[in-house]
């Protein structure tokens, strides 16, 4: 298929492999993050990580949208349903991510609360105008590639005087949480402890909406290169030689190997979109990073009656991770899946304790399901066979 198999190329993929092994100074360690839970996926569903070199090592990043909100924003969803009786309507990854109590929109729905599951911003404005004495929420969530969905939907609801329909909104922003991960570099221990990297590998969606002009402070700031990468495993392997290639050079700048989809100014009518229906959020917490300044937004005065926050108030809470969950360690890049505990033990797929095991982008999710986790099996002693003996 065009734009696909030749993106996934063996012989292509060993030739970029022996490329990144003789150009990899074996005097130094690379430590490159991928900034997108598809990134993440891919890497290791086509075992990319196993064509590099052992001083090429990824770092897992904050970049899955249902693993970074926080336990207190679930929390006042939940609330939402059963205090005031409303309609809530989500994606299906949100559904199972664990809040207070070990509860969750799904064990919410199984005890009577309205919560509907929906595949896009149009299945939730269709439950709307099919029950009028309904109220339905829609629970928005998602980097900056979900918001411009977002704001046709509120812009359709009032289009149409969809009085019975509001936006739960909790749309994030890629360029503050990279700013975030690479100030905490310095950090050594704590809540904010950092992991020291040498360069980003951008994200692909996200980068087709904001594009390659977004990312241009973190070279000029931090002094890191960054390539946008596509999704594709010899998207990665490229890009990752891309950031070797500047590394060694010692130069930071930005670099966009993703061209057949992202340009420097990304899309211009999403973003006016975006800027007509949204404002920024003054701070804003993130799962493992705390609350972030302008790193979210909210929903513009001009569209206020279509605010769940302002029509259904609920009372603020706290996020508090289930005890153990390493999740937010995690998100930061500070330690791997299989560095905390729970996993493979108490927290598998089926019986989730954080984001990172439930989101089909998060990074626990990954190593589960491709079994970056297991241990080859030891050798065992030859036998004698029965016909031998």
């Amino acid at each position: 298929m065009k734009y696909i198999d030749e993106f996934r190329d063996g012989t292509l993929a060993r030739g970029l492999a022996r490329s990144i092994s003789a150009e990899a100074d074996p005097a130094r360690t690379y430590r490159l993050m991928e900034f997108c839970g598809g990134h993440t996926h891919a890497i290791f569903r086509y075992g990319v990580q196993d064509l590099m070199p052992a001083n090429v090592r990824f770092v897992h990043g904050p970049g899955c949208p249902v693993c970074v909100l926080p336990m207190a924003r679930i929390d006042q969803a939940i609330a939402m349903a059963v205090e005031h009786g409303v309609t809530l309507c989500t994606y299906g990854d949100l559904m199972r991510v664990p809040a207070s109590e070990r509860k969750s929109l799904l064990k919410a729905k199984a005890e009577g609360a309205d919560i509907r599951m929906i595949y896009s911003t149009q299945d939730a404005l269709a439950i709307a105008r099919k029950a009028p004495e309904r109220q339905v929420v829609l629970f928005a969530i998602g980097f900056e590639t979900t918001t411009p969905p977002t704001a046709v939907a509120l812009k359709t609801a009032r289009a149409e005087g969809l009085e019975n329909f509001s936006v739960y909104c909790n749309h994030v922003l890629t360029p503050a949480a990279l700013g975030t991960i690479l100030n905490a570099a310095n950090e050594t221990s704590g809540d904010k402890a950092g992991v020291q990297l040498d360069g980003i590998l951008g994200p692909s969606h996200v980068s087709t909406v904001i594009g390659s002009r977004s990312y241009e402070c973190v070279p000029a700031e931090f002094g890191k290169p960054v390539v946008i990468a596509g999704f594709e495993p010899l998207d990665v392997m490229q890009s990752v030689l891309m950031l070797i290639r500047q590394i060694n050079n010692g130069q930071a700048q930005v670099e966009n190997q993703y061209t057949r989809a992202v340009t420097r100014d990304g899309n211009r009518k999403a973003q006016a979109l975006m800027a007509e229906v949204f404002r920024p959020h003054e701070t804003f917490e993130w799962r493992g990073l705390g609350f972030l300044p302008g790193s979210a937004l909210r929903i513009a005065e001009a569209y206020a009656e279509f605010d769940a926050e302002q029509r259904f108030p609920v009372a603020p809470g706290s996020s508090r991770e289930i005890k153990g969950c390493e999740c937010p360690s995690v998100l930061r890049g500070v330690m791997e899946p299989t560095d905390c505990k729970l996993f493979g033990t108490v927290c598998t797929p089926e019986n989730p304790m954080g984001a990172c095991m439930v989101s089909s982008e998060g990074a626990c999710a990954a190593y589960w399901s491709y079994g970056r986790f297991r241990q080859p099996a030891a050798p065992q002693p030859a036998t004698a066979s029965v016909d031998a003996a």
